[in-house]
């Protein structure tokens, strides 16, 4: 892998004014397979964003240079033969260790593998990982006790190398580890790249072990390259420029101070020390010694004039070229994993087995059953025999039609947005397609969400003394489903156009109000200049479809709503439960 040049810069544009910041100022290195490149600097010098330009992972207009692969520029067809652990272990937290790596495996692993080959490569990982022992446990999160951080981190490890990537890029493994584990992780990594893999890795302030594992080193300062060589090699160049250090000390702190401007405790280099004695005050020194800001200018021009020349001639000698990974970025079709189908039953497992934990949560079940006597306690065989009798249990029926008409708007609203970070890291992997992916999730959620309201109609049912008959018990309970799924859709839709949930979460509220007036119960003759608002509201088609199977057999007219024959109201329904979701695809796909 050659990058020469590479620049980022961010364009914030404001109401006066465009300002540009730079990020990254022309950026050269080489590594090659059987190597580990370690990108070192101090917070925000730019490791992350060098890694995602190099890893593929932002390709926008803002970017310059030249990033190559084998001689080849990146494209997406690259993604199978690329592996890219992010520095936040974006997992499923109900998922176990074994169940993560073996749906990865079944997406990611080829097509020409049988399921049963993919299954035995997942388990392969987990031996290879030291996984064993905590297979069989939850992942877990803040809120949910699982693996360890240095478990956590080999699962996420495991998840990339599965595919047996010709190119690792890692963001900050060690970040959060006790030293002993992060240095298990980098012995991991050196195992990777020994089996003629490249990997590439950032880094901030690593022990001294850690340090002499690495072949290669990038040192970054202001996103302007100030070492790039053999790791073994960086103390020995430093002193060459006169920057050695005064007292016994790790070299990763070392490196790190300089590329901070820091010369305590390091000697001054001659050409830095004429300008402090010509008493140049204010940018030129700081408490007799040089400012960071000369010091970084030194080490910039020092690096351009000995490590690039050197550098500039290794990358004209062109690398042997590896057909397989050439073919690669010539294929003219992406070759996914596993077919639609496939992958769509694979996430439909998936999404059901880390749900179900919170879809059974005690929490959830206690307000459901709670609600249910709560209303039946109200309505205590309220029995409805004429007319008169109907206008108190019109209040229950309404109240039916907007329950099941928030609950599943204010559920659905976090789906996307929750699993934002992984939808992403997962697509730019390219492990499914998004219809896939799309059409699993809101499935998914279908078996799940439709048990509650049976258990809710049960209760509320037989307590509040609604028509008992077969058909209209049954088709009570066909309309609130139908309701749920028409209302799931809308929620669906504003959590994947808004993707923030605090504007998603108010904006629903306005709308779900806005429905719940309209729908046929407190304003009965609403102006015609808003009256467009009632055929929106999926509580004005619930309740009219309710009000007809519970109370058609006694008055064509209930509560001022003339009955028909409730097809309108159903094809309204369904329109809104297809139209919502197909808005939510498009606004995903806009998103993501």
């Amino acid at each position: 892998m050659q990058f020469t040049e590479v620049t980022y810069k961010v364009i914030t544009k404001g109401v006066a004014s465009t300002q540009e910041k730079h990020i990254l100022h022309g950026i050269n290195g080489m590594v090659n397979p059987g190597e580990v490149l370690a990108l070192m600097g101090p917070s925000g010098c730019g490791k992350t964003t060098l890694l995602s330009l190099l890893g593929g992972r932002v390709t926008d207009a803002n970017q310059g240079g030249s990033i190559t692969y084998n001689d080849q520029l990146y494209s997406k067809f690259l993604k199978s033969r690329i592996g890219f652990v992010t520095q936040d272990d974006i997992l499923f937290p109900h998922l176990t260790v074994k169940e993560t790596i073996t749906y990865a495996a079944l997406l990611r692993l080829p097509k020409t593998l049988t399921k049963q080959e993919k299954e035995k490569q997942a388990a392969d990982i987990i031996c290879e990982l030291d996984l064993e022992r905590c297979q069989d446990t939850m992942i877990g999160n803040s809120f949910v006790r699982g693996v360890s951080g240095g478990e956590r981190k080999r699962v996420s490890i495991g998840n990339e190398i599965i595919i047996n990537p010709s190119l690792l890029f890692l963001d900050e493994p060690t970040s959060g580890l006790d030293s002993t584990t992060a240095l298990r992780i980098i012995e991991l990594l050196q195992d990777i790249a020994e089996t003629e893999k490249t990997v590439i890795t950032t880094i901030h302030q690593p022990s001294s072990r850690l340090f002499h594992k690495f072949d290669k080193l990038i040192l970054l300062g202001k996103g302007s390259l100030l070492y790039f060589g053999k790791a073994s090699e960086a103390m020995t160049y430093f002193s060459s420029i006169g920057c050695s250090p005064l007292i016994s000390m790790n070299p990763a702190e070392f490196l790190l101070d300089l590329a901070n401007g820091n010369l305590n405790d390091v000697s001054v280099p001659y050409e830095l020390e004429d300008k402090v004695h010509l008493g140049n005050s204010g940018r030129e020194t700081r408490n007799g010694k040089p400012s960071p800001a000369i010091v970084h200018e030194y080490l910039v021009e020092a690096c351009a004039t000995n490590v690039s020349k050197e550098m500039n001639k290794k990358l004209t000698v062109r690398s042997s070229v590896d057909q397989e990974f050439k073919s690669s970025a010539q294929s003219v079709k992406r070759d996914w994993g596993t077919s639609w189908t496939k992958q769509y039953s694979i996430l439909f497992r998936r999404g059901l087995k880390e749900r179900k934990h919170d879809y059974f949560s005690w929490l959830r079940i206690i307000q459901i059953v709670a609600t249910a006597i709560i209303l039946g306690l109200l309505w205590w065989r309220s029995n409805v025999h004429s007319p008169k009798d109907l206008q108190n249990q019109a209040g229950l029926v309404f109240f039916i039609a907007v329950f099941w008409a928030f609950f599943p708007v204010f559920t659905a609203i976090f789906t996307f947005p929750q699993e934002r970070a992984m939808l992403k890291k997962e697509r730019a992997a390219d492990m499914y397609r998004l219809s896939a992916y799309f059409i699993a999730r809101t499935t998914s959620d279908l078996p799940l969400d439709l048990l509650f309201p049976i258990l809710f109609i049960l209760i509320v049912y037989f307590m509040t003394g609604l028509r008992l008959t077969p058909q209209a018990f049954f088709l009570t309970m066909l309309i609130v489903f139908l309701c749920i799924v028409a209302a799931q859709g809308l929620g669906l839709a504003i959590g994947a156009a808004v993707m923030d949930l605090s504007k998603a979460t108010t904006l629903a509220s306005v709308t779900v109000m806005a429905f719940m007036l309209a729908g046929g119960f407190f304003v009965k003759n609403v102006p015609f200049f808003i009256s467009w608002l009632s055929y929106l509201s999926f509580n004005y088609h619930t309740y009219r479809l309710l009000l007809k199977v519970q109370y058609e057999h006694i008055s064509p007219v209930i509560d001022g709503i003339e009955l028909d024959s409730g097809w309108k109201e159903v094809s309204a329904l369904l329109a809104m439960a297809l139209g919502y979701r197909i808005l939510a695809y498009i606004s995903l796909r806009r998103t993501i």
